[in-house]
């Protein structure tokens, strides 16, 4: 199984030169949605995140093709006729890009910080709940449990469609429907949660990157 993972930080000094360095690299259409964002960080996180794809493709010997570049119906994006997948996740000034020409994959990430846990506990199940409650450490504990479940939506393609008490991780595994899930945590920061997802099948033997 080939799965590679690449990430990187955003920076306020470099963000003109940046920009104009890379943005030129893709269509008008990509250049005018990231000039539409407000603030320089949303616009720095997503020109890196795809440039971080850019240069996992060219790892696998495979080129960029925008013009190939879809969307599922819940706003994954995908290449047509390509055997490559991927995933691209940011939060605070990470962002981080999975890319693989094996299984499915789901990447999530997130900036550990202050928020009112009390809105999403009506998201848990029963035995989610109680980890929480139960946990030494109630900020990195919701955002355990909110990076794997993201990780498993997107590698599913529904994102936040789906009812996070639909399913549950018991092991670092789940199913849901038809498809199996494993995951694995992705350790490098010690400020932020993640976790990659990958579809597979329940008989296989799965070994899933360090």
């Amino acid at each position: 199984m080939s799965i590679s993972i690449f990430y990187s930080y955003i920076s306020e000094k470099y963000h003109a030169s940046f920009v104009n360095k890379y943005l030129p690299l893709f269509s008008k259409d990509f250049q005018s949605r990231i000039l539409r964002f407000r603030k320089w960080q949303d616009a720095q996180l997503s020109l890196l995140g795809w440039l971080l794809l850019v240069n996992g493709m060219e790892r696998y010997k495979l080129r960029f093709n925008e013009k190939k570049l879809r969307y599922g119906p819940y706003g994954k994006p995908y290449f047509l006729n390509e055997g490559v997948k991927f995933n691209i996740s940011h939060s605070g000034c990470c962002a981080i890009c999975a890319v693989s020409i094996d299984f499915k994959i789901g990447i999530d990430v997130e900036k550990i910080s202050d928020l009112n846990f009390g809105e999403f506990k009506g998201q848990m199940t029963i035995k989610e709940l109680d980890k929480f409650k139960n946990s030494s450490n109630s900020k990195v504990a919701f955002f355990e449990y909110w990076t794997q479940k993201e990780a498993i939506l997107k590698a599913s393609g529904v994102g936040l469609s789906k009812d996070l008490k639909s399913f549950e991780v018991l092991n670092n595994k789940t199913k849901i429907g038809h498809e199996h899930f494993f995951l694995r945590e992705i350790k490098f920061n010690p400020r932020y949660k993640c976790h990659l997802a990958i579809v597979g099948h329940d008989s296989e033997s799965f070994q899933l990157p360090s």
